[in-house]
C-alpha cells in the first residue's frame, strides 16, 4: 500500500478563484475538479501522526501572522514538468519564509523541486499542450479586471484520499489557533 500523503493550502475564493477554476476547466476539462489553491506544503508523507502534524502546524501558524499575496504573471514549468500557473509576486518571500518554518518534525520533507510559490492552473499531458494552454491563460490572465490580492489568513491541511481526491482534513488559522473541523 503506498503511503498517505499530505498537503497544506490556502483556497483562494471570490472572482480571481473563480477565474482560475474556470481556465482550468476551459483548458483541460478532462481534469478532475480541484479548488484553486496556493500550496504552502506540497504533497507529503508524514514524519508521525496527523496529530503530530496539527500540533506543528497550530504552532507554527499561530504564531504567523495572515498576510497578502498578489498574483503576478502567468507562467510554466515546462520542460521540467508541463504546468502551467500564476506567479506570486508580492508576498512570495513571506510564502517561502513559512513554507521553510512549516517543513520540520513531523511535516520534514525533502521535496523533488525548490519550492516557488504560485498557484497552478493546470498540469497538461505534454509541454507542447503547456505551451499552448499557458498561451491561452496569458491572455485571459490579461484580459481579467478583478482584484489579483489574496488574503491567506486561513490555511487547510489535506490527505489525498486517492489519485487526484484531496480531502480536508483540519482548518488552520494564521496568527490563531486550529479551529476545531
Amino acid at each position: 500500500m503506498q503511503s498517505l500523503r499530505y498537503a497544506l493550502v490556502a483556497y483562494v475564493k471570490g472572482p480571481v478563484g473563480e477565474f482560475v477554476e474556470n481556465l482550468r476547466r476551459e483548458l483541460h476539462p478532462e481534469l478532475p475538479h480541484f479548488a484553486a489553491h496556493l500550496t504552502l506544503l506540497p504533497p507529503r508523507p508524514l514524519r508521525g501522526t496527523e496529530s503530530a502534524a496539527l500540533q506543528v502546524l497550530a504552532g507554527i501558524c499561530g504564531r504567523t501572522e495572515p498576510f497578502e499575496v498578489t498574483l503576478g504573471g502567468m507562467d510554466s514549468f515546462a520542460p521540467t514538468t508541463p504546468t502551467v500557473y500564476i506567479r506570486v509576486a508580492y508576498g512570495a518571500v513571506r510564502m517561502c519564509e513559512l513554507h521553510e518554518q512549516l517543513n520540520t518534525q513531523a511535516l520534514e520533507f525533502v521535496e523533488e523541486w525548490a519550492y516557488i510559490p504560485h498557484l497552478t492552473i493546470v498540469k497538461m499531458p505534454s509541454e507542447t499542450a503547456a505551451v499552448e494552454a499557458l498561451r491561452t491563460a496569458g491572455e485571459r490572465w490579461q484580459e481579467y479586471v478583478g482584484s489579483r490580492r489574496v488574503l491567506l489568513d486561513r490555511l487547510t491541511f489535506v490527505r489525498e484520499e486517492s489519485l487526484n481526491c484531496w480531502v480536508d482534513l483540519a482548518p488552520v488559522m494564521l496568527g490563531g489557533s486550529l479551529v476545531t473541523p
